[in-house]
């Protein structure tokens, strides 16, 4: 709710001040008023309700709004309010809301002046090796907190490198190059249900990550192809995933439950449950693949039905190095050996690989 009241300053000026932000708490009978919900939040003192109340509120916000970038702690604060946040798709915010409050506790009392300094990097290794043990999250957190100072950098001009860069993962499985094979799905559709297994074939026909395999919906489905803008890149990317002929059939034979493409048993969309649904049909199957993996098949369909791998790489937001390493892993595998059999067959056609014995005269 926002309210607008003017002050009795006789400017007649008016302000807005967004009362919804005020955090109420209840402590030993007593309540307390702070100007959000969350830390560093300042208390209000000023009787609710009353103009003074509303100026204090206001000149706390007015201070959040433009927070002080001396120190990490601030130019975390202006990250989180700035675009750069705001266009991040809610998953990637929740997922790095987490890391921004661990750099904060860590981090957020040095000054912005020390991360241009060399002896920084040791601190941010040393902090990272705090989760060596889980390289995922180590990962995680070096990828947070180099967006966060490439922030400081451009546009905000208050460090001149960003002291992350060149950092080695240690995270490194790339499952690009894993693929569902046939005996795969046949395994996965022995065991799944129709609306588990029809979520795994569509992600493996577009190549759509899971969330926006599920939220697919039919306005989505055009003559001539799927479009949709990913949840992923925030809705700046849009997938054109053209209808070739079996992913055309396989929508052609799926019933219209609901708004979206695929549905639960109960005919709805699929709600947070296709998860757990997804991980127990997979045990039980005993497959060691992601669903991720499908986008790797997705891929291999594609290019067996005639896409370029610049073409493979702009519906699946792959590099096209990542592509070409998978075609001629999975797809060109028997090709080249063929090819490279029929060589070695022509260059040893005329020789033979053991010496035949010199006729020498006979002597007479």
């Amino acid at each position: 709710m926002i309210l607008t009241r003017s002050w009795s300053n006789g400017d007649g000026r008016l302000a807005k001040v967004d009362l919804e932000s005020v955090h109420r708490v209840t402590a030993r009978g007593k309540v307390y008023y702070y100007a959000w919900r969350g830390k560093g939040a300042p208390r209000l003192h000023a009787k609710p309700g009353t103009k003074a109340f509303v100026e204090e509120l206001a000149e706390a916000l007015r201070g959040r709004r433009e927070p002080d970038t001396s120190r990490l702690t601030g130019v975390i604060a202006s990250y989180k309010a700035s675009h750069y946040w705001q266009k991040l798709a809610p998953t990637t915010r929740a997922a790095w809301g987490l890391w921004l409050d661990r750099i904060d506790e860590h981090f957020g009392k040095l000054t912005i002046r020390q991360f241009d300094r060399p002896q920084i990097r040791p601190d941010i290794i040393a902090w990272r090796d705090g989760w060596a043990h889980k390289p995922r999250s180590a990962d995680m957190a070096i990828q947070v907190l180099s967006r966060l100072l490439a922030f400081a950098v451009s546009p905000k001009g208050l460090i001149l490198t960003n002291p992350c860069i060149g950092l080695d993962q240690l995270y490194e499985v790339d499952r690009s190059s894993i693929v569902w094979a046939a005996a795969d799905f046949a395994r996965l559709e022995a065991i799944a249900s129709p609306e588990v297994f029809a979520a795994a074939r569509l992600a493996a026909l577009t190549g759509l990550r899971r969330g926006d395999v599920l939220r697919l919906s039919w306005s989505h489905v055009g003559p001539l192809a799927i479009e949709m803008r990913t949840a992923k890149s925030g809705g700046r990317r849009t997938a054109l995933i053209p209808l070739y002929a079996e992913l055309r059939d396989f929508l052609d034979h799926t019933p219209r439950a609901a708004t979206t493409v695929l549905v639960n048993s109960h005919g709805r969309p699929w709600g947070s449950g296709f998860s757990a649904s997804w991980q127990r049909t997979i045990k039980r199957a005993g497959l060691d693949l992601h669903f991720h993996d499908l986008r790797g098949t997705a891929a291999t369909r594609l290019y067996v039905a005639g896409f370029k791998n610049r073409e493979i790489a702009e519906i699946l937001g792959w590099g096209e190095d990542s592509v070409e390493r998978l075609i001629d892993r999975y797809v060109k595998r028997d090709e080249l050996i063929l090819d490279r059999i029929r060589r070695l067959d022509q260059n040893t056609s005329g020789t033979s690989p053991v010496k035949r014995p010199v006729k020498r005269p006979v002597d007479k």
